[in-house]
């Protein structure tokens, strides 16, 4: 063999070749496993680096990225000799020591990093079996030491390894066409130059090299010389776009037992990847050190977007999306032992390892109460939304952590203000409460309101709300000096909307004064008023809850023919549609009839009043009073022509 300096760099730096990828050409793969290399020293190329892309309908496939004779063997070539099953690592310093370090990196940092030194074998080895989340990744091979170390790479379908700068391995041993790379030249590529080059091929004599394009037309390449780079350009036209696939051949009349060469790839002279790899193992060898994990949830799914960290040699650590929580780990298959639930320390061989993580959850807690005076009543069944989901109160949902909005629905006589956003954190419960504020009225008639002194008249305290919800309550009367009572003076139960709280008592009055009627819990208060003269009188006042205040007082007068009705209305706000209640009296030979109404009050108010049955409406009201009067034509005695009046809005 010939030792000068020029041809012993030559055959140092022999490298292995590429096995043969899906799609090549039925000899492709006729001389066996193709090895890469990575060259320890005095290579043009000191990493060699291949790329993988998982898009996102692919993100957590098996990668099965394996490797076939990753560490140096020692028998592979000794004392200048080849051994059997040679395969190309060779060591040209007998006192160094040979390191190959696989590191593949992502997005998220380094997924796996694995060193091999020296041995004598050649093993099949599983760098990183499990799914990746999406991304690009990169594998990067470096030997370290004065000498080569051949092997040869692969991943499971849909992936590929690419790469544009690359070094393979020609054997003597090998000398059938061999597939190096497929390059895939799409349409965008027409009218632009692919250029290929071959680095330090020693010679027309060693190897040949050549491109199959489209159509199963072969091309030879230029080959280069010792230490020297050979370029061939190719314009990109429409009949070539398609797979290229570029093959090397080692000649009879070489004299190299193995033979590093680098192939590049360029368009318009900028990088551009072709696809390497791929190989089938020799027969009757099993994978070594095979490490499979599953991370799954509680049902045993596989749980998107995770995957797997290896620490140091031996121990796998599950990396998981944002937010799950680990719950146990265990060894399915090998030898090893459980360190916690995210981290399990194996044996290496074949080991199958399982971990499982649960989602983030928590809960939320909605319900509703009534601010009703002090106190706040729980309410049931009230619908709400939250999280696309209609349900009703009060109720406990499940949900991922996070904020929340929470829609409340309107109800009825009352208001609400937006609740604040439920917050969700794992393994807790938040809370959401939705408070309606209550609107009641308390009203208070006196029937008669005019009468003969210490006669007896009947006040009717009423508590209204349209909320349609039992409120509990208690009606109150507080009566003045000179009237008096038999008769409880005190009321509690419920009302709600379409059922008032009333309290009717009847009452000796025997001096003009003005009686109170109180409504707790949320001491709203109205008054009524009484006055000792004939023929009689009443008059009503309604006060709502944090909003106007209307009085209304009705006088009768006996007139020269029938009676004069007096009705006073005060307010203390503007309002729309005030509607009197009025109803004639009921009863005698003819029915009762009203004359025209009169109306005095502040100019700027619509004081035309119209009638609509039992009632006379005034369209719109200004704060001020409002004297409404009219004759009362009707056969009934003086003492049954009062009927209680009415007011709303």
């Amino acid at each position: 063999m010939n030792k000068s300096p020029v041809f012993h760099r030559s055959f140092v730096l022999g490298a292995a070749l590429l096995a043969a990828v899906s799609g090549g050409l039925a000899h492709a793969q006729s001389g066996g496993i193709l090895p890469l290399v990575s060259v320890g020293e005095k290579w043009p190329q000191e990493v060699e680096s291949y790329t993988i892309r998982v898009s996102p309908q692919d993100a957590g496939k098996p990668l099965a990225l394996e490797i076939y004779s990753p560490s140096f063997n020692l028998a592979d070539y000794a004392d200048g000799r080849r051994g059997a099953g040679y395969f190309g690592d060779e060591l040209y310093n007998k006192q160094n020591t040979i390191e190959t370090n696989f590191t593949l990196s992502g997005p998220n940092g380094v997924v796996v990093s694995r060193k091999y030194t020296m041995n004598r074998e050649h093993t099949w080895e599983s760098l990183y079996a499990g799914g990746l989340p999406a991304g690009t990744y990169t594998l990067k091979v470096n030997t370290d030491g004065d000498g080569k170390n051949s092997f040869a790479l692969r991943t499971a379908a849909p992936f590929a390894l690419e790469t544009s700068d690359f070094t393979v391995n020609a054997r003597d041993t090998e000398q059938n066409a061999l597939l190096a790379a497929r390059i895939r030249v799409s349409q965008d590529w027409v009218g632009k130059t692919v250029g290929i080059l071959n680095y330090d091929m020693d010679g027309p004599k060693e190897a040949e090299s050549w491109v199959i394009l489209p159509g199963n037309k072969r091309v030879n390449l230029t080959t280069s010389d010792n230490g020297k780079t050979a370029t061939d350009n190719f314009k990109v036209t429409p009949d070539m776009v398609g797979d290229w696939q570029v093959f090397i051949r080692v000649l009879p009349t070489t004299k190299q037992y193995s033979n590093a060469i680098r192939y590049s790839f360029r368009l318009n002279g900028q990088p551009v990847t072709a696809i390497v790899g791929g190989f089938t193992p020799p027969e009757n060898i099993k994978i070594q050190n095979q490490l499979l994990v599953d991370v799954v949830d509680p049902q045993g799914r596989p749980i998107p977007g995770a995957t797997y960290g290896l620490v140091g040699d031996n121990s796998v650590r599950p990396i998981l999306p944002q937010g799950w929580v680990p719950v146990s780990s265990s060894i399915v298959e090998g030898k090893g032992n459980i360190v916690s639930p995210t981290e399990i320390r194996y044996t290496p061989g074949y080991n199958k390892l399982r971990f499982v993580a649960r989602p983030p959850s928590g809960q939320l807690a909605v319900d509703s109460v009534a601010i009703y005076g002090s106190q706040r009543i729980p309410l049931t069944g009230i619908p709400f939304q939250v999280n696309g989901q209609t349900l009703t109160t009060p109720t406990t949902i499940p949900l991922a952590p996070g904020d929340y909005a929470v829609t409340a629905t309107q109800i009825p006589g009352s208001t609400f203000a937006p609740p604040p956003a439920g917050h969700v954190a794992d393994g807790s419960t938040g809370k959401v409460t939705i408070e309606y504020n209550v609107a009641t009225e308390v009203t208070l008639v006196t029937s008669p309101d005019l009468l003969n002194a210490c006669d007896v008249t009947q006040l009717t305290a009423t508590a209204k709300t349209d909320f349609p919800y039992k409120l509990p309550a208690r009606l109150k009367l507080n009566l003045p000096t000179g009237w008096s009572s038999d008769y409880p003076l005190e009321l509690a139960g419920d009302f709600s909307a379409g059922q008032p709280l009333r309290l009717k008592t009847p009452v000796r009055v025997c001096r003009s004064d003005t009686a109170e009627a109180v409504l707790d819990p949320i001491d709203l208060h109205t008054t009524g008023q009484a006055r000792v003269r004939a023929p009689g009188g009443a008059n009503v006042s309604r006060n709502v809850q944090g909003g106007a205040r209307a009085s209304l007082a009705k006088d009768i007068q006996p007139a020269a023919q029938g009676y004069q009705v007096t009705l006073t209305l005060t307010v203390d706000s503007t309002l729309e549609n005030v509607r009197i209640g009025d109803p004639l009296p009921a009863g005698g030979n003819q029915p009762a009839v009203r004359g025209p109404i009169g109306v005095q009050g502040p100019s700027l108010a619509n004081v035309n009043p119209r009638v609509e049955g039992d009632s006379i409406v005034l369209s719109r009201v200004i704060p001020g009073t409002y004297v409404l009067t009219y004759n009362l034509f009707t056969d009934q005695p003086a003492d049954r022509v009062v009927t209680a009046p009415e007011i709303s809005w």
